[in-house]
């Protein structure tokens, strides 16, 4: 499951508590446990389309490359 933070939000992730999850549009893949889902249900986490992933990271490689 690919999410990431709600704005202006940080969650930790569920086997690395000091390590956190971001609004990075990107997201971050992590596995469906209850944890995250329970996350996702509160509105901490928000699910990430995999077709908006590609194109954040399309122009991360981009602006990279232009420099």
């Amino acid at each position: 499951m690919l999410v990431k933070a709600a704005p202006g939000l940080q969650c930790p992730k569920e086997t690395a508590p000091r390590e956190y999850i971001t609004d990075d549009p990107k997201g971050v893949e992590v596995p469906a446990t209850v944890y995250y889902r329970r996350l996702v249900d509160d509105g901490s986490l928000l699910e990430v389309p995999a077709s908006a992933a590609k194109a954040a990271r399309t122009q991360d490689q981009k602006e990279g490359g232009a420099q």
